[in-house]
């Protein structure tokens, strides 16, 4: 996959290439980008023939970004491309791009010495995530590279809060906070003020801490309408790895086994009002239906 200029000053004459494109050896994808065979593209020419229809500067961006760094999940049928604001880029026959103008895009946001040339896997996460119109999928996705170790939880914190009014902005640096930990994590006050939201009681909580010292999760216990002790744990973002998951279940299957009820929450769902997560509380506190037995439940 190359260009027209590309290919005359490689010393290709404009005849030669048009014979070879009559000739149907070579493509033309669109007034600038030449395919130089005419069988199906790969998935890495997709990329290319995306990239080279673009205006300079330009990049490999978002979800496809995300992949050729190496985070599992993030398929898309769409090239994304950054662009500046007003940049034309071409179409290309056969290939969906999603074209992204950024005035906060320059030559500094691009990472060279890959092929093509993309943003940084922060920038592309960050990105990703605003990009995404629904809030509980964004945040997968800009938890992604965190839980596959690709990338620092702090990277993506700073790239939000620098990046202004966007889509979701509350939720992600909240949930960001929750990924570097500290006192930054998820606050008694924030889910104290989701029970008022949503007319619950007022638990007594606790602040649950790692083995550094740092705030992690928040143990909440109620007592519901049938006087039953309801132990609800808010998880943060140490409780998206294996290890700690696993620890947890053991911990619940304890609670379980001794008679206790325990929720177990995800602070996103208390960042986005989560309907299912409210439900099952006020389920378990006995103010909508309760089937008056014990069990564990996740949500």
């Amino acid at each position: 996959m190359t260009t027209r200029e590309r290919l005359v000053a490689s010393g290709v004459s404009l005849s030669r290439l048009r014979a070879q494109i009559d000739a149907g050896r070579w493509c033309a994808m669109n007034d600038r980008v030449i395919c130089l065979h005419n069988g199906p593209l790969t998935e890495a020419q997709r990329r290319w023939a995306a990239f080279l229809s673009a205006q300079p500067p330009a990049a490999i961006c978002g979800r496809t970004a995300m992949t050729m760094w190496g985070v599992a999940g993030q398929c898309d049928d769409a090239v994304h491309i950054l662009v500046r604001r007003g940049a034309r880029v071409l179409p290309v026959p056969g290939v969906e791009m999603a074209v992204h103008e950024s005035r906060r895009f320059s030559a500094a946001d691009i990472v060279y010495g890959r092929a093509p040339q993309l943003t940084s896997l922060a920038r592309a996460t960050v990105d990703a995530a605003i990009w995404t119109p629904k809030a509980p999928e964004a945040a997968r996705v800009l938890v992604a590279p965190v839980q596959q170790r690709l990338e620092l939880a702090t990277n993506l914190l700073r790239l939000v809060e620098s990046a202004g009014k966007v889509r979701h902005r509350r939720m992600l640096l909240s949930l960001c906070r929750d990924l570097v930990g500290g006192t930054q994590a998820l606050s008694e006050v924030e889910f104290l003020a989701f029970c008022r939201r949503h007319g619950l009681p007022q638990p007594d909580l606790q602040v649950r801490l790692d083995g550094a010292g740092r705030r992690r999760y928040l143990d909440a216990t109620f007592r519901s309408t049938g006087g039953r002790t309801v132990r609800v744990e808010v998880d943060g973002g140490v409780h998206l790895t294996l290890t700690t998951r696993w620890l947890d279940t053991i911990k619940d299957n304890d609670a379980t086994l001794a008679g206790h009820l325990v929720l177990r929450v995800p602070s996103v769902a208390i960042y986005l009002d989560d309907v299912r997560a409210v439900s099952q509380l006020r389920r378990a506190l006995g103010l909508v239906s309760s089937t008056g037995r014990y069990s564990h439940v996740s949500c």
